[in-house]
C-alpha cells in the first residue's frame, strides 16, 4: 500500500546519498505524487483550531489543505527577499501552532534558502518543541547558484519533528507518473499509510518501478539541464527586467520568475482597461497578448505574477 521495498530502498538511499539522512523502511510512505502525501499528513495530523504557519509566496494548495481539516492557516508575507526569517517565524509562533512549511527551492518565487538561514530558523524551533516542520523538496535538483540545504541536515536535533517530502516530478520530468514520498516518524508515517490504504491504495506499481530506476540511474543529465535552464532564467530576467513597470529578482531554483507589476499599477491598457491589481494584468496579458501567467495573489502575494520557463 505504501510503496514497493525496491523503490522505499531507492528512497532510502537517495535520501542517505543527497542529504545525509538515515531512514528506515516504516518511516517511508510512498504516495501518488508530493501532493497526495503532503494531503495525508495534514489529514492525519491537523485537529480543528491548529495553526499551520506558511510563508507567503506559497504554493497554491498549502492552504487550501490546511483549511479542509480544519486548521488555520497563518500566513507570512515575506516580502523581504519572499523568505520566512527567524524573527518573522517567532512572531508567529503561538501555543496552538502545530506546523511549519518550508519549501525550499521555491515555488513560486525560485528562492533557496541558505545553511545560514535555516540555521537560524532551526534555532528559533529548538526553543519550541510542539512545531512540527515539512519540508517540500520537490525542485531540490532544479538549482543553480546556491546548494541545497534541507533543514534536517542543518540542526539533527529536529529529526523526529521534521518531515522531509520529495518526489520524481521535477527532479527527472515524471510529473505524470504521480510519484511522491515523505520521510519521518514512523508513528506518524503509519497513520498516513492507512489512510492512503482506505482512500486511493497503492501507488501505480509500474510508476513505481519507474521512479525506483530514475532514483537509482545516472544523474549527470542534471548538470546539463540546470545549465539550460539557466540560460533561459537569465534571459528573461534580463528582458523582464527591462520592461517598464516591471520588475523581476533572479531565482537560485525551480523554474519560475516571480515579477512584481506594481510599476504598471492605474495604468491603461490599449482598449482602455485600467489595470488594478495583478489580475488585471494577468487578464490583460492572456486576452491582448495570448500570454498565460498566474497572478500572484493565488501564491499570497498581490501585485506579482509567475511565469514559468520549464518548456523550451
Amino acid at each position: 500500500v505504501d510503496g514497493t521495498r525496491e523503490l522505499k530502498e531507492a528512497i532510502i538511499n537517495k535520501l542517505r546519498r543527497d542529504n545525509n539522512l538515515e531512514y528506515t523502511f516504516n518511516q517511508i510512505c510512498v504516495g501518488t505524487g508530493a501532493k497526495q502525501v503532503l494531503f495525508n499528513l495534514f489529514m492525519a495530523t491537523i485537529n480543528s483550531g491548529d495553526e499551520v504557519i506558511i510563508p507567503a509566496p506559497y504554493w497554491v494548495s498549502y492552504v487550501d489543505m490546511v483549511n479542509l481539516f480544519g486548521g488555520l492557516p497563518v500566513v507570512v508575507e515575506c516580502k523581504q527577499n519572499f523568505k520566512l526569517t527567524a524573527e518573522l517565524l517567532k512572531s508567529r509562533i503561538t501555543k496552538k501552532t502545530k506546523w511549519l512549511i518550508l519549501n525550499s527551492p521555491n515555488n513560486p518565487a525560485g528562492v533557496v534558502y541558505t545553511y545560514d538561514e535555516l540555521k537560524d530558523i532551526a534555532q528559533i524551533l529548538l526553543e519550541y518543541p510542539h512545531v512540527n516542520v515539512v519540508t517540500d523538496d520537490i525542485y531540490e535538483h532544479i538549482i543553480y547558484d546556491e546548494k541545497f540545504f534541507t533543514i534536517t541536515q542543518v540542526e539533527p536535533k529536529l529529526y523526529n519533528r521534521v518531515f522531509v517530502v520529495n518526489g520524481v516530478s521535477k527532479a527527472y520530468a515524471m510529473t505524470g507518473w504521480r510519484i511522491g514520498y515523505i520521510a519521518g516518524r514512523s508513528d506518524v508515517v503509519k497513520a498516513i499509510s492507512t489512510l492512503q490504504s482506505q482512500s486511493t491504495s497503492n501507488p501505480n506499481s509500474i510508476a513505481q518501478a519507474a521512479a525506483a530506476a530514475a532514483l537509482n540511474g545516472d544523474h549527470s543529465f542534471l548538470k546539463e539541464r540546470t545549465r539550460i535552464f539557466k540560460s533561459r532564467r537569465d534571459f528573461m530576467v534580463k528582458k523582464l527586467n527591462s520592461a517598464p513597470g516591471l520588475s523581476a529578482s533572479i531565482p537560485q531554483g525551480a523554474f519560475y520568475l516571480f515579477v512584481s507589476c506594481e510599476g504598471l499599477l492605474s495604468k491603461s491598457t490599449k482598449s482602455g482597461k485600467v489595470i488594478n491589481n495583478d489580475l488585471d494584468f494577468t487578464e490583460y496579458l492572456l486576452e491582448d497578448h495570448l500570454v498565460a501567467v498566474v497572478p500572484g495573489i493565488a501564491f499570497g502575494l498581490e501585485n506579482f505574477v509567475r511565469i514559468s520557463y520549464a518548456t523550451s
